[in-house]
């Protein structure tokens, strides 16, 4: 290596002034250029992190909300609103892009009936959900023409919840609150109508409850808003982290058995 090192020195020693200008551009040339494929790969590296492959369409139980959040909450619905519509492996895809109220003021109405703000209590409360749930997954959710901009994305979600019609569905399936239920019979009767497997969250049973609490129902859909399964029909639930995603802190994955479907308790709220 010495050896190479000294050559090396004596060789451009013996150069004239000419060529060892040459070599010093070449030398800067690919400097600059392993220096652009450098930054090229980490944009790429950066483009690959928000790649996603299906969107998750989440509606949670007021009820079971506002038990996990020790009935911190106010004037809660007693029908089941939307949480969000969740790219399923990307979050905060543009942080510059931030959330506009007056973007959906067409949408007002039917945000403030089906996507309210359970947690907090401020007269303009659910601009706070509206405004995390745009900012986190909103903008991943736009690399899809039908969702880019914040009116499409919201319109959007509306519109694929009252398709689903999940109120509606499980009243006529039979599946009612104050009710112990076996939550294989739970997804079975979604994929009877639906045709696709969602997921079903839970709150995990705490203190002297004894069983787990419906907290949470996800339905799928493709990138072109097609119903997907969110679980291959005998596909295990998913444990650890990915069993309690950070956007329902608290939740799980249900376990195989019974669970309980709480009603409202209204004289707490």
């Amino acid at each position: 290596m010495l050896q190479l090192t000294e050559g090396f020195h004596t060789y451009f020693a013996g150069l004239g002034k000419g060529q060892f200008s040459f070599f010093k551009k070449l030398a800067y040339s690919c400097f600059t250029t392993l220096r652009w494929f450098l930054l090229y790969d980490e944009e790429v590296n950066q483009l690959d992190s928000h790649e996603w492959h299906k969107l998750i369409m989440v509606h949670h139980w007021p009820a079971t909300v506002c038990k996990e959040v020790k009935d911190h909450c106010k004037d809660p619905p007693d029908y089941w609103t939307i949480h969000g519509l969740w790219p399923d492996k990307s979050e905060g895809c543009n942080r510059s892009w931030h959330f506009n109220p007056e973007e959906i003021k067409d949408l007002l109405s039917d945000m403030r009936m089906y996507w309210p703000d359970l947690l907090h209590s401020s007269p303009n409360r659910s601009l706070h959900l509206w405004k995390h749930e745009w900012e986190k997954h909103g903008t991943c959710a736009a690399q899809l023409e039908a969702l880019n901009s914040q009116k499409k994305y919201f319109g959007k979600s509306l519109d694929l919840s009252k398709e689903l019609a999940l109120n509606s569905t499980l009243q006529k399936l039979g599946i009612t609150p104050s009710t112990y239920y076996q939550i294989s019979d739970i997804k079975d009767a979604l994929v009877s109508v639906y045709g696709v497997v969602p997921k079903v969250q839970c709150l995990p049973k705490q203190g002297d409850e004894e069983v787990q609490l419906l907290a949470q129902i996800e339905v799928c859909f493709s990138k072109d808003l097609q119903l997907q399964n969110c679980m291959e029909p005998g596909e295990p639930a998913p444990r650890g982290p990915e069993a309690r995603p950070a956007a329902s802190l608290g939740l799980e994955i249900c376990k195989d058995g019974v669970l309980f479907y709480p009603a409202l308790n209204k004289t707490n709220h």
